[in-house]
């Protein structure tokens, strides 16, 4: 048995102490102009956040300060559950998920120079082919993370959705064939974006639609949205750390994502 100053826990516990593991924050501030996901008719739009105050000090009371709040599951940065999707309604909702399924080793496939070129970009095969032959296979059990560079236009909502002249939003994505790459042949715990959603802008035209969705939820894998700080993770050795929230019966949930990094 290892002795208490040899125990893998608490080192990395002295190590975040001493700053030699850095915790970076891949997740959004929530506010009211948190972008949100945007339907076309007949859909019903989930509800973005909103904040009301109860008290702060006052006659309400004195002592405390505290708000209500509301916003739909998938708002802000959050959890994808399998039963979100069709493909995966017989699976389990968020709060059935294990909790050690919340963490695993990031993998950080970084598209940003063929977004910037083409907004419309689509994660490929060759692209995970790539990754692999430079930094090894993606283990098991671990977060795909695909890097667009889109999380900067987060606060602002005419770039981060770039609806073009024909009405669509061009955000970048993932192709039907990578989509059920991962989902079918690694063995992952799910796929992160730093788009509003988890497919690209134009996925409700694909066969089928929303592939990420559609095969990733089918797999029985999860999806992470609106990630931030994807550029301050490596390619391999991170440890991201999704806590959603343990809503019952639910199908997501708003969530703080975390990314453990070793300086």
């Amino acid at each position: 048995m290892k002795s208490l100053n040899q125990n893998v826990l608490t080192d990395v516990v002295n190590k975040l102490r001493d700053n030699s593991i850095e915790v970076v924050d891949l997740t959004h501030v929530l506010n009211e102009e948190t972008p949100i996901i945007s339907l076309p008719d007949p859909f019903v739009d989930t509800k973005g956040f909103k904040k009301e105050q109860i008290s702060k000090y006052d006659d309400n009371g004195p002592f405390f300060f505290w708000n209500n709040i509301s916003m739909g599951e998938h708002c802000g940065t959050h959890f994808d559950a399998p039963v979100h999707w069709i493909s995966g309604k017989d699976y389990q909702h968020v709060d059935e998920i294990p909790a050690k399924k919340l963490i695993g080793e990031g993998c950080v496939i970084d598209i940003a120079d063929k977004c910037e070129a083409d907004p419309d970009y689509c994660l490929k095969i060759e692209d995970i082919e790539a990754f692999e032959a430079k930094y090894g296979e993606i283990p098991d059990h671990s977060w795909v993370l695909i890097y667009t560079g889109w999380a900067r236009y987060n606060d602002d909502h005419e770039k981060f959705f770039n609806v073009g002249e024909d009405g669509h939003p061009h955000t970048p994505g993932t192709t039907v064939e990578a989509a059920k790459f991962l989902a079918n042949e690694k063995n992952i715990l799910g796929v992160g974006v730093e788009t509003v959603g988890t497919d690209a802008g134009l996925a409700a035209a694909f066969d089928p639609p929303f592939p990420n969705h559609y095969f990733l939820h089918g797999a029985n894998k999860y999806g992470l949205a609106s990630l931030t700080n994807l550029d301050k993770l490596p390619p391999r050795g991170s440890i991201v750390i999704a806590s959603p929230l343990k809503i019952e019966g639910g199908s997501g949930s708003p969530a703080r994502v975390m990314a453990l990094v070793e300086k």
